[in-house]
């Protein structure tokens, strides 16, 4: 082994658990400092803020929502929103974290103003055997953690019946535990590591179908 290869061996970082299917961005620099300019009213640290974190604002809106033109009218509402309120922002978490949260719970109250069921009323209580999970179908799928192509899976996200894609973005992709989604969602614990669970199984068979005839990615682009 050459002498670049034992380096690398030797710095190689820890393996830590993957928190989710899409990694979080790390802190960005310069971010806190244009937080807290824009709570004084400066229009261009508040710019930055916006370029900074459009993207990923965006993308969870089209997550959620399915819809490009209905995602980037939610971009837009989100980022208004913050601005009225970025001032009760306390740094109790990352700043990212806050402004995702704020971001589900407009795109909720859109859904709900839309009168659209934000899960399935199929039966959770005793689903079929084919359905029926063999472990605890609340905990992390191993598998669709693994290696998975990123423009396929997104595909297949996309795809997913509205009750089934909304309960799997906000667990395995923004983090949200099974408590904390039954009460946004207005339903039982076990509705929501049902729906999950269903989720990650129609995503499977997606993703298998994905492997035999690849269709062209959805468009994913952030907001200009």
């Amino acid at each position: 082994m050459n002498c670049e290869g034992q380096l690398l061996m030797t710095q190689a970082p820890p393996v830590r658990p993957n928190p989710g299917l899409f990694k979080r961005n790390p802190p960005i620099a310069g971010e806190a400092e244009a937080i807290e300019a824009a709570k004084n009213g400066d229009a261009e640290a508040f710019s930055k803020l916006y370029t900074l974190h459009k993207r990923r604002v965006y993308t969870l809106c089209l997550r959620m929502l399915g819809n490009v033109s209905e995602a980037e009218d939610m971009t837009q509402e989100a980022f208004l929103h913050l601005f009225r309120k970025l001032s009760s922002f306390r740094g109790e978490s990352a700043f990212s974290t806050w402004l995702h949260r704020l971001t589900v719970n407009l795109v909720l109250m859109h859904l709900r103003k839309k009168g659209l069921n934000l899960v399935s009323l199929e039966e959770t209580i005793n689903p079929s055997e084919e359905d029926a999970p063999k472990r605890d179908f609340g905990s992390r799928d191993s598998v669709l953690a693994g290696s998975v192509d990123r423009v396929a899976l997104e595909r297949a996200v996309a795809s997913l019946p509205p009750g089934y894609r909304m309960v799997f973005v906000l667990h395995d992709v923004e983090g949200f535990e099974h408590n904390e989604i039954a009460t946004m969602l207005d339903c039982s614990t076990g509705n929501s590591k049902s729906q999950l669970h269903k989720a990650r199984l129609k995503l499977r068979e997606l993703l298998r179908q994905n492997t035999q005839s690849p269709q062209p990615a959805a468009s994913t682009e952030a907001v200009k």
